[in-house]
C-alpha cells in the first residue's frame, strides 16, 4: 500500500480527486492501492524543558543555558491531533512507500519529516510530490514525476536547525530575561519578555526608527526657484542652510535677464515590472490597499487552494524555461477574465526576457502566477491578491513604456538653473496600471524652448525644513527584512542583499503579527510603532547581536547554504549554542560599576552628581542632559539612579500609586513611567519564546 500524506484536508481532496480516489473514511481516503491521508499544518513540535526534566519547570537562571543532547518531539495540544495522528502511524506502519505531498518547503518538509519521526516510520521508502501549483494537469504532472524523498534531506536538516535553534535562543533568552528583569513589584509579579532569534532583531529595528524619529529636530533651509514661461526652474546648487547667502543669490538675479542655454531630449525606456514572489506582493498589497503581510498570504494561500495561483510562499520574481510553453496557454484561459488586456498580445510571439525567464534565480518555486483557472466568486482580499497577480502577469509581457525626458538649463546673472519635464511617448505596460500623480518639477509639462532665448523671470525663496524618516509600514518594514535591515527601494540592489534577509517569505508576514500580539508594536493606520513594552525590551537587552538584523540575515543565509548542502546541520547548530552559552555569561557577568553613575544618554559623556541633580559633564560643550531625583513622585536612590544610567532601565520594585511600574531612561533623556502588566495576567508557557 502507497500512503501519501498532505498537509491540508483540501489538498488531500484534490489529490484523491485527480488520482480517482474515492472511498472516504475516517482521517483518510483510500482506493487503488493507494491512501492519502492529512495533517493540519503542525501536527508535531519539540518538547518544552519540563518534559526532559520536571526541575526544569521552575525559571531559574542556574539550569540556563539549557540545551538538549538530543530533541524529542510530541505531539501539539490541540482538539483533534491525537485520533488524526492515531490514523496516520498506522497508515505508515502499513505502507509498502510513504509519499510526502505537504506544502513543498523547508516548513512542509519539517512537518512531514516530524510526522514521520514521531511515527517511528524513518525507514520507509519515501518520495517527494513537489507542486508549484494544485490543477489537476499540475498534480497528475508532480505524480508522473516522484522525487526519491531523500532528496531532500538537506532541505529537512535546513527546517530542522531553523526549528532547534529558534527553541534555543528564544526559550533560553526569554528565560533569562524574565527571570533577571521581570520582577517589578514586592508582591512578586513578573514581566514575562519573549525573545525570538528573529523577532527580537525585527522589533530593533521599529525601536531605532521611532527613536530616531524621536529624536529628530528639524532643520530650516531655503531653496532658491524662479518662475519662466510658467514653468519651474530649480538652482542647480546645494539648497542653503542660512537665508542669508539665499538672499543675496536672490538680489543677484532679481531684475536681471533670463537665458536658456541648452535642451536636452532623452528618450528613456521603463521595463515592464517582474513577477510577484510572495515579500513584493504584500508589499504591493499593503501600499495600494493596506492589507497586512498576514491577510496577503493568507488570501494568496487560498488562491493557491482553489487552483487559481501557482504557490504563494516562493522568494522568486522568474520562471524557469519549462515553463516557456504553459504561459500562452494561461493567457488563452485568462481571456475570460481580461479579454481587452490579453488582446493586445501576440501570443504567437510572446517575448521572454530575463527578466521573466531565469533557471539559475528560481529555487525551490517558481514567482507567483495565475494558472488560468477561471475564478468564482471571491472574498474582498482574495479578489485583490487575484487582481494584483493577474495584473502583474499580464503587465511582464507588455511593451516597455517610452519617455521623453526634457532638461533644459539656464542662467541669470551667472546663476544657473534647471527645470525637467517628462513626456509620454508610448504608455505601454502602464496603461494597465493607474496614473501616478504629477511631481511638481520634475514632471511638469514644458513648451518648447529655444536654445539662446531670453526674456524675464520671477525668483522667490522657498523655506522648508528637514523632515525625519517615516516610521514603518508593513510595505516598508518587509523591505527592510527583507534586506537584512538595510531597506532599499530600488529592486537590483534589494535582489543583491536578498540572501542576507530576516526571516523567510513565509515567516515573516507571522513575525510581524507576532510582535503585535506580544504588544510590543502596534497599528496606528498604515504605521508599525513601537510601545513602551517594546522599547523597554530593547532597553533590557544589552547583548548587541540578539537585536542585530545583519546577524540574524547571516543566520538565515547559513540555513540556505545548509538547504543547498554547503553547510554542515552541526556546525551551525554547534554555532547557535556557543552563542547562547556566551550571552547568558556575559549577561549574567554584566554588573552596575559602583564606582561611576553611568553615560549621558544624549552624548555618551560621564554623568557627574551636582547638589540637586545629576548632569552631564559636558554641559561646557553646551549639552543640557540633567536627570532629576525626584520623578514621578517617587525620590530615586544613588542605585537606581545608577541603574538607570548605566543600564537606561530600572528593574527594581517601584510602586507608583500602588501601580507595579518599571522607569525607562530613554535615548532622548526622558524618564518613561511604564505601567507593566504582570506575568500572572500573561500565559507563561515555553511555547511564547
Amino acid at each position: 500500500m502507497k500512503v501519501i500524506i498532505a498537509e491540508k484536508p483540501s489538498v488531500a481532496r484534490d489529490i484523491a480527486d485527480v488520482l480517482n480516489i474515492k472511498t472516504k473514511k475516517k482521517g483518510y481516503i483510500e482506493g487503488r492501492g493507494c491512501t492519502v491521508t492529512w495533517a493540519f499544518g503542525h501536527l508535531v513540535t519539540l518538547l518544552e524543558p519540563g518534559e526532559y526534566d520536571p526541575a526544569l519547570k521552575r525559571w531559574s537562571l542556574d539550569t540556563l543555558p539549557f540545551i538538549p543532547d538530543e530533541f524529542k518531539l510530541k505531539l501539539i495540544n490541540n482538539r483533534g491531533v491525537d485520533d488524526q495522528f492515531r490514523i496516520i502511524k498506522t497508515l505508515c506502519e502499513q505502507a509498502e512507500e510513504i509519499v510526502c505531498a505537504t506544502d513543498a518547503g523547508r516548513e512542509g518538509e519539517l512537518i512531514f519529516r516530524y510526522i514521520l519521526a514521531l511515527c517511528n516510520c524513518e525507514e520507509k521508502p519515501i518520495r517527494r510530490l513537489w507542486l508549484n501549483s494544485l490543477t489537476p494537469d499540475a498534480i497528475m504532472s508532480a505524480f508522473k514525476d516522484l522525487k526519491d524523498g531523500h532528496d531532500y534531506d538537506s532541505l529537512y536538516a535546513a527546517a530542522r536547525c531553523r526549528s532547534e535553534s529558534d527553541w534555543i535562543v528564544g526559550l533560553n533568552s526569554t528565560r533569562y530575561y524574565t527571570v533577571r528583569h521581570g520582577r517589578i513589584g514586592g508582591g512578586g509579579d513578573r514581566v514575562l519578555w519573549t525573545i525570538g532569534r528573529v523577532q527580537t532583531p525585527v522589533l530593533a529595528m521599529i525601536v531605532e526608527r521611532d527613536d530616531t524619529i524621536l529624536q529628530f529636530r528639524p532643520q530650516p533651509f531655503w531653496e532658491l526657484t524662479t518662475h519662466y514661461r510658467e514653468v519651474i526652474f530649480k538652482y542647480t546648487g546645494k539648497r542653503f542652510i542660512k537665508i542669508e547667502k539665499a538672499q543675496a543669490l536672490l538680489e543677484k538675479i532679481t531684475n536681471q535677464p533670463f537665458e536658456v542655454t541648452t535642451i536636452t531630449a532623452k528618450k528613456k525606456k521603463e521595463q515592464p515590472p517582474q513577477l510577484f514572489d510572495l515579500t513584493t506582493l504584500q508589499r504591493e498589497l499593503n501600499k495600494l490597499h493596506g492589507l497586512s503581510a498576514a491577510d496577503t498570504l493568507t488570501a494568496t494561500q487560498n488562491l493557491y487552494e482553489k487552483k487559481l495561483v501557482t504557490y504563494p510562499r516562493t522568494d522568486s520574481r522568474y520562471l524557469s524555461k519549462d515553463m516557456k510553453p504553459r504561459v500562452p496557454e494561461i493567457f488563452e484561459q485568462l481571456k475570460a477574465v481580461r479579454p481587452e488586456q490579453i488582446a493586445q498580445l501576440n501570443l504567437s510571439k510572446l517575448v521572454f526576457t530575463k527578466r521573466i525567464i531565469d533557471d539559475k534565480k528560481v529555487t525551490d518555486h517558481h514567482a507567483i502566477i495565475p494558472t488560468g483557472v477561471k475564478p468564482r466568486i471571491l472574498e474582498r482580499n482574495e479578489q485583490l491578491v487575484y487582481d494584483a497577480i493577474t495584473t502583474q502577469f499580464i503587465a511582464a509581457f507588455y511593451p516597455v513604456c517610452i519617455k521623453n525626458i526634457t532638461t533644459v538649463d539656464s542662467i541669470s546673472n551667472q546663476v544657473k538653473f534647471q527645470a525637467k519635464g517628462t513626456q509620454i511617448v508610448d504608455p505601454g505596460w502602464t496603461t494597465l496600471f493607474p496614473k501616478k500623480k504629477q511631481g511638481t518639477v520634475n514632471d511638469q509639462t514644458l513648451p518648447v524652448f529655444e536654445k539662446g532665448e531670453t526674456g524675464s523671470h520671477e525668483p522667490f525663496l522657498r523655506e522648508s525644513k528637514t523632515i525625519p524618516p517615516k516610521h514603518f509600514t508593513e510595505n516598508s518594514l518587509l523591505g527592510a527584512m527583507e534586506a537584512a535591515g538595510k531597506f532599499v527601494e530600488d529592486d537590483t540592489l534589494r535582489e543583491a542583499l536578498k540572501e542576507r534577509g530576516i526571516g523567510t517569505p513565509a515567516t515573516r508576514a507571522a513575525i510581524i503579527e507576532t510582535l503585535l500580539r506580544r504588544n510590543y508594536i502596534r497599528r496606528e493606520k498604515k504605521q508599525l510603532r513601537c510601545t513602551d513594552m517594546g522599547r523597554c525590551l530593547i532597553a533590557l537587552i544589552q547583548d548587541p547581536l540578539l537585536k542585530s538584523p545583519e546577524m540574524t540575515g547571516e543566520w538565515e543565509e547559513k540555513l540556505k547554504q545548509i538547504e543547498r548542502s554547503k553547510l554542515s546541520p552541526d556546525d551551525f547548530m554547534g554555532g547557535i549554542s556557543d552563542y547562547i552559552r556566551g550571552l547568558i555569561l556575559n549577561s549574567s557577568a554584566g554588573r552596575l560599576n559602583s564606582t561611576r553613575w553611568g553615560s549621558c544618554p544624549f552624548c555618551g559623556k560621564e554623568i557627574i552628581k551636582g547638589k540637586r541633580a545629576y548632569g552631564c559633564s559636558g554641559w561646557k560643550d553646551g549639552c543640557n542632559f540633567v536627570l532629576e531625583p525626584d520623578c514621578k513622585g517617587v525620590t530615586l536612590t544613588e542605585k537606581q539612579i545608577q541603574v538607570l544610567l548605566q543600564l537606561h532601565i530600572l528593574p527594581y520594585p517601584v510602586r507608583i500609586e500602588d501601580e507595579p511600574r518599571m522607569l525607562i531612561l530613554s535615548t532622548q533623556g526622558m524618564i518613561m513611567d511604564l505601567n507593566l502588566p504582570s506575568a500572572k495576567r500573561q500565559k507563561k508557557t515555553d511555547k511564547s519564546a
